[in-house]
This record gives C-alpha cells, structure tokens and sequence, in this order.
C-alpha cells in the first residue's frame, strides 16, 4: 500500500455499524410511539423464523483506559451494581408489555464497560430475569466482555450454565509502554490463565482484542503482540482501529499526547504486518477488522454470506430485531433505532417513572433502507449490487463519479449494477461506504465528526 494512497484517504469517516450513522439521526421525526410501532412490525415477521437479540451494556469499570471511547462510570464501589441490574430488568419488563408475543432470544451479547466488574451472582441474576420471560432459538449465541485481570472461574462457570459459550477478552497490547500510555494493565500470563479455564470449561469460541494505533506502538512491539496471541490460538482476533476521537470523548482519550501516536503510515502498517502474520498462522480475515480460525462459527458465516453487522461488530447471528437495554444502549428494528440515555442517574429516573429511557433515534425511510442495504453488502461480503431501477439516471451518474477515484486506483470493480472491492480496496472500505452514504453528503458537516478512516 502506498503512501499516497493513505494521505488520500485518510480522512475522517463512519465505522458504519448503522446507516443512517448516529450524528444523522432525524430527531424531528423520531418519538417513541413511532419507534414501538416499528419495533412490532418487525417483532412480528422475525420472531418466530430468526428471534431476536438483546444487547446489554453494563457500564462500570473499577479503572479508566485512556484510549476507550465506550460509555462508562469509574468507581471501586460494588454496591451500585444490584440497582443498576434492576434497572435493567425494569427496562426488560417495558419492551415485554408492548411485544405481541413471547421473545425467542437467539443472541444476549454483555458489553460495557466491565461485565465482568458485576459478581457472577448479580450476572446469573441479570441472565435469570432476562430468560424467565423469554424462549430461546435452537442455536443460541450468548456472549460477554472479559477483563482478563477480574474474570473469574465462577463468571465463567455460572454464565456458561445459563447457555454462555462464547468470551472476548480485552487485551490491547503486551507491551508495557503501551500498556502504562493506555493505562490498561494485564499480564501474558494472566490472559493465558484465563483463556485455557474458559477452554476447559468449555467455550466454544474466545475471542481476544487487539487495537493497533495506540501511543508508542512499533512494528517490534505488534510483532510481540501478536506472536503471543498466536500461542493463545484464540478463535477470533478483533483486531480494531484505534479511533481517536478526543473532542468526543473529552479528558478520556488525553492520558498521551497526540505525538505519541503512530503516523498514519505507521499505523496502516501495524495492521498490515499484524495482518501478515495471524494469516501465516490459520487466521482468516473477516470484514474490516476481524480476523478467525477456519473452525470459528464467524468465518463460517463469511463463507456462507451469513456474516452481519451492528452496533455490536460483526455478528454471525442475523436478527432484524436488536433490543438494547442498558445506560447509552442502541436498539435496532431494521428500519428505525433508538438509543438510551447516557446518564446512569437519568436512566434509573425514567425507568422508575414506567418510561423508556429513550435519548434520541432515526425512523429509517425507503432511501435509507436501501442505502444501508448496500453499506451492509460492502462491509460484511466486500460486494453489492442493485437492480436497474433503484437509481435514477441522474443518481448513477453522481455515484460513478464518486467511485471513480476507487476504480482510477484499482480498489474496485464497477459494474453496471455492481460494485466489488478488490483485494488492495479493503483497507478503504470505509472510503468506499461513504460514496454512497446520501445522509452525509446532504448534510456536508463542517466539523470533524469520525475518527481518520486508516
């Protein structure tokens, strides 16, 4: 990859895990009554074939890592952790009182935060209340975020006996540097103990996070890095994009200078070379930043063009109905979404009212179902295609000539009515997605608003 193609493109853009992308919400269209309506509709047509999914955010951490953009509340305090779940459980009890029918769950994903911070007895209290008024598919993905430094045998145990089988753990970086820039601190040998308790208690599918782009990383360091994961053969690597986003996230993502960061260059070529080696080593990879073993339920779904994405990543479970429960949670009905409010306070308030605790959302229109229907094929297959009449004349020409950078640098294939992304084009998928993100261009924002795209 050359450095021309990066000081190109880099330039800031969506992660996409929605279309319409959060900052262009319609607010003035949204409500609540129009967010249940579409929720039932879709509940209606999806429950009984694919069930739906829940996402949970718990949001406490005992210690800030400076280079988290996730909501979260700092404290040492463990007291706060049985009123939050009881929240939850309030919020769950809401969303049951308008569904026309008893949910099937196919997919509980526990992110945070630290779920992991909650005693596995608050967690099997949590799980217990969600399943009790719920039935679950036959092949169900019930997942959580670990720290390696607090995830303990009985988290594992009491979470794998109500259905738990698979765990990603947050790993980062080994190197100390690093580790002391981020503030984010776990031995080799404490990620190794976890990893092999979780195997021998049997998970089917662990996952370990990796972040390239942080302060201080070298090529020397993300080799080492890597090198150590490859003895741990977890099942999934996610292997994300550092999005440094300080104006967003405030005195958070300030514990380094803006010096210590990678170049740009460099930070492409962290990726690259940590690329290199997971593929040396069996690793396939998956989407924009996911990389798994040929025996992982994700690069089956790949292979399949079962592969999803929502606000939780990449997913092999395709549902049109994800319901986020939780402070900052974002639920999705395919063609409306809605998110939570980001104080812990306001939330428990509402809830104790009788009323969701909605923030803000987006009611999608025929436009933007189609565009997100693209987007998804771009990210998640790397091709899309449409039929003839989904564009007017005029709308094909604008979108050719927005490609046309694309297809001069050999990143694309354009065909009448489709568009493939080719090898050297998937590092710029992201680019790509924006030539056909009409929300934005309409809105030509003036301010930064996404991390750099590479």
């Amino acid at each position: 990859m050359t450095q021309q193609l990066i000081q190109k493109y880099n330039v800031p853009g969506p992660r996409y895990t929605s279309y319409p992308t959060v900052p262009f919400w319609q607010a003035d269209t949204f409500s609540s009554t129009a967010w249940l309506s579409r929720l039932q509709d879709t509940f209606v047509g999806s429950n009984a074939t694919e069930g739906i999914s829940l996402y949970i955010h718990l949001p406490y951490c005992e210690s800030l890592c400076t280079f988290c953009g996730c909501n979260k509340r700092i404290t040492k305090n463990h007291q706060v952790e049985e009123p939050y779940i009881e929240a939850v459980l309030k919020e769950w009890q809401l969303y049951l009182k308008v569904l026309p029918e008893k949910p099937r769950l196919a997919e509980i994903h526990l992110g945070g935060g630290t779920p992991s911070f909650f005693s596995p007895k608050n967690l099997q209290k949590l799980i217990q209340g969600l399943l009790a008024y719920a039935d679950t598919t036959d092949n169900i993905a019930f997942g959580f975020e670990g720290h390696p430094s607090n995830t303990s045998a009985m988290h594992l145990q009491v979470l794998y006996d109500l259905g738990f089988r698979r765990v990603s753990y947050g790993v980062q970086d080994y190197d100390a540097q690093v580790q002391t820039a981020i503030h984010r601190f776990q031995t080799f040998q404490q990620v190794a103990t976890v990893t092999e308790l979780s195997r021998k208690i049997g998970y089917e599918s662990i996952s370990h996070d990796l972040v390239f782009g942080l302060p201080f990383q070298s090529i020397d360091s993300m080799t080492d890095t890597i090198h150590k994961t490859i003895q741990l053969k977890p099942d999934r690597i996610a292997f994300y994009s550092y999005a440094h986003v300080p104006w967003i996230k405030g005195s958070g993502q300030r514990g380094f200078k803006d010096e210590d960061l990678p170049s740009p260059a460099l930070k492409r070529a962290l990726y690259e070379h940590g690329r290199t080696l997971l593929e040396a080593n069996g690793y396939h990879e998956i989407g924009m930043d996911h990389f798994a073993l040929s025996s992982d339920s994700m690069y089956l779904a790949k292979e399949t063009g079962q592969l999803h994405r929502n606000f939780m990543g990449y997913t092999t479970t395709q549902t049109k109905v994800l319901i986020g429960l939780g402070v900052s949670s974002i639920s999705d009905a395919w063609t409306a979404f809605a998110q939570n409010v980001k104080d812990i306070e306001s939330y428990v308030e509402l809830l104790a009212k009788g009323e969701l605790p909605l923030l803000r959302g987006h009611i999608l229109t025929a436009e933007d179902l189609f565009i997100r229907t693209q987007i998804l094929n771009l990210i998640c297959r790397f091709a899309t295609q449409w039929q003839a009449t989904d564009w007017t004349s005029e709308e094909r020409a604008a979108l050719q000539q927005r490609l046309q950078p694309f297809i001069d640098d050999q990143l694309i294939e354009v065909q009448e009515h489709s568009v493939v992304v080719l090898e050297a084009g998937k590092a710029f998928v992201r680019n790509i997605c924006m030539a056909f993100d009409k929300r934005m261009m309409r809105e030509n924002p003036t301010h930064q608003l996404f991390s750099q795209t590479i």
